[in-house]
């Protein structure tokens, strides 16, 4: 993540979080409603309108102090509601709903990429730059972490439609206590955390590597 955190990198991180979790959520509650859920739809989620995603608390609050503690913006939006029983496919539509949000973030990652290098290309250096490749470790964030297989992230709805019926009831029974459980692995254990450093390393050369 970002290592400066002077009052200008911190206005972009928040910039760039708002604008990355609205479009991450837009893009769930829109999958579900073309999956043919409507209740996303019906409670105004399908917009870009940041009013309509964004928690006081868990969206802007919470991630400052963990900046301020931790170095690490940790942060939620509201949950988009959707009804896994009446998307097309099942289970895997489900899926599908949960993913379109991370891999949004993984597709603003590479766009911010891509527009970084052609702007680097041709001489732009300073605060343009700099803002780019903090919305792009932003996203890589973003598609990391709600990837991890722990309900409610999104990465655990492709994790239900593979597992049997009892490893469901499993994880079902877990999310209540999930941000719970995840907060406490990325602040409490030095491993954890470190893996999803790895891992976004490992996204952000990847991406790159396609403009190089």
């Amino acid at each position: 993540m970002v290592s400066d955190f002077n009052l200008t990198n911190i206005v972009v991180i928040f910039v760039s979080l708002v604008i990355s979790i609205t479009i991450h959520e837009a893009m769930h509650a829109f999958t579900s409603h073309w999956l043919g859920d409507d209740t996303a739809h019906l409670e105004g989620r399908v917009s870009l309108n940041p009013l309509r995603h964004i928690d006081p608390f868990t969206t802007l609050l919470l991630p400052l102090i963990t900046l301020i503690l931790f170095k690490v913006p940790l942060l939620a939006a509201k949950p988009v509601p959707f009804n896994p029983n009446r998307v097309k496919y099942g289970e895997f539509g489900a899926a599908l709903v949960g993913l379109a949000g991370p891999f949004t973030n993984l597709f603003l990652a590479v766009i911010g990429a891509g527009v970084s290098y052609v702007l680097f290309a041709n001489g732009v250096r300073g605060l343009a730059i700099g803002s780019l490749l903090i919305f792009v470790q932003i996203n890589i964030g973003l598609f990391v972490f709600n990837m991890i297989p722990i309900p409610p992230l999104d990465g655990s709805r492709l994790f239900y439609a593979l597992v049997p019926e009892s490893v469901q009831e499993a994880m079902a029974a877990m999310e209540r206590y999930g941000v719970m459980i995840i907060f406490a692995l990325v602040l409490a254990v030095p491993a954890f955390g470190d893996l999803l450093v790895s891992l976004s390393n490992f996204v952000s050369q990847a991406i790159f590597s396609i403009f190089s």
